[in-house]
C-alpha cells in the first residue's frame, strides 16, 4: 500500500510530495496475466426457432418505474414474435415483483425467466447470450430505453453491411428523471461500417454501452462470454474483443438512452476505488492479445487515460462533498499513470479543487 496523503495536510510540501515518483502511491505494474479463457457460448441446436433479434434484459431488483419504462420502449417498436424474442432475465430478485409488472405490460408477449439463485451480474449476462435464440442479441439493461426506430435503423444497416459482426448507435445519457444530460461525440456523420482507427481508441477509452449495441450471435459464439474477472469492465473487455475482431455498423442517429444514477454498481464500485483498479486489470488483460510493440504503447495511453477519468472524478465527487470517494479516486488514478497530464490534473486538484 502507499503513503496516505491526508486531508488534514494540504501544505505546499504535500502537494509537492503528491507529484513526487518517490512517494508510496506507485503506479502499479501490468499484471502478470496467465489465464486469458472465457465462457463458451454454444451454438444453438439445429432445428431452433430464429428470429432476427433477441431482446435480452437483464434485471436484479430494479426499480419498477426504469424496467415498466424499458420494456414500454421495446413493445412500442415490437416487430411481431416471429421477428423478436423479447426476455427478462432475472437474477433472483429480493424486492418487488417483476414477474407480475412483466405479465401486466406484457400481455403475453414478453417471457420471464427467474434464475434459480443468485449467479452474480456477469453470469446472468451470460445466461442472456445462452438464452438468445436471435439472430443477433440486444442485451437491454433493465434502466435504460431504446428510442423509436432503433431496431428498424439497426436492422437496415446490417442488411446493408453484411460483413459485420455487430451495431452501435450514438448514445444519449439520461439522469434518474430520464431527464437528457448529454451525447456522445458522434463517431461518423453518416451511417457505415467505422475504420480500424475505432478499435484503436476503443482499446483506450470505452465508446460503447450495452443499449446502443447489437451484437451477432455467432460473434458471441466466437469470442465466449463476459469475464467474470472483471467486475466493472467486464462490457469494456467484451466491445475491446468484438472492435479487434469484426467490422461494426454505426448508426449516427442518437437512439439509446443510457441512464446515469447513483443506485447502478459502478457507483458503489467508484467509492471503493474499485472501478479504477478493474480498468487497469482490463487494460492489462487487453494488452496481452496484442504484439509486444502495440501492447506497449496501448497501455501506455489506456492507464494515462484511465487516470485522467479518475481524477475528473475526483475533482466533481470533491465539489459535491463527497470527499472520501475523491480520494479514492485521486489515490487510484496515481497508480495508473504519471504521465504529465496526470501529475498536471493531481495539482489541479489540490491547488484550485481542495485549497480553494
Amino acid at each position: 500500500m502507499g503513503e496516505v496523503l491526508r486531508t488534514s495536510d494540504f501544505s505546499s510540501d504535500a502537494i509537492a510530495r503528491s507529484l513526487d515518483p518517490t512517494i508510496r502511491v506507485t503506479v502499479d505494474p501490468p499484471l502478470p496475466i496467465t489465464n486469458l479463457s472465457v465462457p463458451a457460448i454454444a451454438p444453438l441446436p439445429d432445428g431452433t426457432p430464429r428470429p432476427f433479434w433477441s431482446v435480452m434484459i437483464p434485471i436484479y431488483n430494479c426499480p419498477e418505474d426504469y424496467l415498466r419504462e424499458t420494456l414500454e420502449s421495446v413493445l412500442n417498436q415490437d416487430p411481431g414474435a416471429e421477428d423478436m424474442q423479447i426476455e427478462v432475465v432475472d437474477n433472483c430478485s429480493t424486492t418487488g415483483d417483476p414477474e407480475a409488472l412483466v405479465r401486466e405490460i406484457g400481455g403475453g408477449r414478453i417471457h420471464f425467466y427467474r434464475q434459480p439463485t443468485n449467479l452474480g451480474m456477469v453470469e446472468n449476462f451470460n445466461t442472456c447470450i445462452r438464452r438468445a435464440q436471435g439472430q443477433w442479441v440486444h442485451i437491454l439493461h433493465g434502466d435504460d430505453t431504446v428510442r423509436p426506430g432503433f431496431y428498424t435503423r439497426a436492422r437496415q444497416g446490417i442488411a446493408a453491411h453484411p460483413e459485420v459482426g455487430a451495431a452501435l448507435c450514438r448514445i444519449i445519457y439520461t439522469d434518474e428523471h430520464s431527464q437528457w444530460t448529454g451525447i456522445t461525440d458522434a463517431e461518423a456523420l453518416t451511417p457505415g461500417v467505422l475504420g480500424k482507427d475505432f478499435a484503436t481508441r476503443q482499446m483506450i477509452e470505452q465508446l460503447v454501452q450495452f443499449v446502443a449495441f447489437v451484437v451477432l450471435r455467432s460473434t458471441y459464439e466466437e469470442l465466449g462470454g463476459f469475464r467474470a474477472s472483471l467486475a466493472h469492465c467486464l462490457d469494456w473487455d467484451m466491445w475491446k474483443r468484438i472492435a479487434l475482431s469484426k467490422p461494426i455498423f454505426y448508426e449516427p442517429e442518437p437512439l439509446a438512452c443510457y441512464r446515469l444514477h447513483a443506485a447502478a454498481d459502478s457507483s458503489r464500485l467508484m467509492r471503493t476505488g474499485e472501478n479504477v483498479a478493474d480498468e487497469r486489470r482490463s487494460i492489462d488483460i487487453s494488452c496481452a492479445t496484442l504484439p509486444s510493440d502495440q501492447a506497449q504503447r496501448i497501455r501506455h495511453a489506456a492507464r494515462k487515460a484511465a487516470a485522467v477519468r479518475a481524477l475528473r472524478r475526483a475533482q466533481r465527487l470533491w465539489r459535491h462533498g463527497d470527499h472520501a470517494t475523491a480520494w479514492r479516486q485521486l489515490t487510484e488514478a496515481l497508480r495508473c499513470s504519471r504521465a504529465l497530464p496526470v501529475l498536471a490534473r493531481t495539482a489541479y486538484f489540490f491547488v484550485r479543487v481542495v485549497l480553494r
